[in-house]
């Protein structure tokens, strides 16, 4: 009876860790995915698989690095409580700062891939139209759903989740079969690769951010220090094999030198797309492509519209009312959209701004918390990540450099590939 009762136990709880994980790789798994292959075509496969192993590595540890200090509070406090009672109001405003500028400018980031896969969808039934007015549309379309209620968002991404999870196999298996070994590990172009990858570590954090999820999994867990860790560790892996096969299938297909006019025009969604397009074997094939291309952004865009959405309605107090909403979302879309109908091609730059303020709510403040709390919890004998403090100074480098190569990038100190 007892054996029965432990083997109910541990199948329960093999789900629950499961629900976990998939959270975690939902969450970190999106349209950002998209400038992968982009940016990393100058340092191309091996070299991409080297920098998205370092990059999964410092974030699965400095997303235990925050579950470590949300261990020593109660379930259900915010990332802003442990930022304020750690570090005290000056990191809380800075954290708060830059969670708000990831949550807007991915928002703008999503619109304008929003808009190129549109334009890329169109143009396959014969009909163009400007890229600013493809991304306008896609933007409002979707602010309605955002509008209406957290609940009409959760119903339509779980379908959108499903549609993804279909046509990213049927898609993405077809192009792993087709891979030319050659593509991958003897590509054309320049004898030189290394140096490329300084420019493109920004956008491997972008990839991997899941760490606004942590304090909800400890609300859904409570204090399950090792569940919560296997959570995290499996979801993280989750993601990293799903960048892998995208890597391969992409970089498989599409010869380096090909990624330079694939650059040349902005690197947006739908470019890539269309280049893929044009090496896979069937329409049909090529249709599930556009369509998890479609929903990966939609998706990414509804979850970060509507964590942005909730952010700004407690920030400035707007009340759960039609007009209340009404505020919300202007304040929510109206900035976005408009750099969307401005700069309509700035997917591949957004993602890097992205990355700089990601450093600091991502890598920097939960490597600072955690070392905080050591000192005001010196006694504690819940969870604590292994390696002492040269796995935090490990987790702030690395935060620190990611910010260093996008400003250099941006200063054109380091070499970007096809520019």
């Amino acid at each position: 009876m007892a054996n029965h009762m432990n083997a109910a136990k541990h199948k329960a709880s093999g789900k629950s860790l499961l629900g976990g994980a998939m959270i975690i790789a939902g969450t970190a798994v999106g349209a950002g995915m998209f400038s992968l292959p982009v940016v990393g075509a100058g340092m191309w496969f091996s070299y991409s698989l080297v920098m998205m192993l370092g990059v999964w590595f410092c974030m699965l540890v400095s997303g235990l690095l925050l579950l470590e200090t949300n261990l020593h509070f109660e379930p259900g406090a915010s990332f802003d409580t442990l930022t304020r009672d750690t570090l005290g109001n000056f990191w809380r405003i800075v954290n708060g700062l830059s969670i708000a500028f990831v949550l807007y400018i991915l928002a703008y980031a999503y619109i304008s891939g929003g808009g190129s896969i549109v334009n890329h969808s169109l143009t396959g039934l014969g009909i163009e139209l400007p890229q600013s007015l493809a991304g306008l549309i896609f933007a409002v379309g979707l602010a309605i759903v955002v509008f209406i209620s957290t609940k009409a968002v959760d119903r339509i991404t779980t379908i959108m989740l499903g549609g993804m999870i279909i046509t990213f196999f049927l898609a993405i298996g077809n192009l792993l079969i087709e891979i030319e070994p050659v593509k991958l590990f003897n590509p054309n172009g320049e004898n030189r690769y290394l140096p490329y990858m300084l420019a493109a570590i920004p956008f491997g954090l972008v990839s991997f951010g899941y760490h606004g999820n942590v304090p909800s999994l400890v609300k859904y867990y409570g204090k399950d220090a090792n569940t919560i860790v296997k959570a995290i560790t499996l979801g993280t892996l989750i993601a990293f094999v799903i960048y892998v096969c995208w890597l391969m299938a992409t970089m498989g297909n599409i010869s380096r030198i090909e990624f330079i006019d694939i650059i040349a025009q902005g690197g947006n969604i739908g470019v890539l797309v269309a280049a893929l397009s044009d090496v896979m074997s069937s329409r049909w094939l090529n249709t599930m492509l556009t369509l998890f291309a479609n929903l990966a952004v939609a998706s990414s865009f509804l979850g970060v519209t509507l964590g942005l959405f909730d952010y700004l309605a407690d920030l400035f107090g707007f009340e759960e009312t039609r007009a209340g909403r009404l505020k919300t979302a202007t304040v929510t879309f109206v900035p976005p959209t408009l750099l969307g109908l401005l700069f309509p091609n700035g997917f591949l730059i957004a993602i890097g701004f992205a990355a700089i303020a990601a450093t600091i709510w991502a890598a920097i403040v939960p490597a600072l918390m955690a070392y905080r709390a050591r000192q005001m919890f010196p006694h504690s004998q819940s969870f604590k990540v292994p390696g002492g403090t040269a796995v935090i100074a490990i987790v702030i480098g690395y935060g620190v450099l990611t910010a260093a190569c996008h400003l250099l990038a941006m200063a054109e100190l380091l070499p970007v590939y096809g520019s």
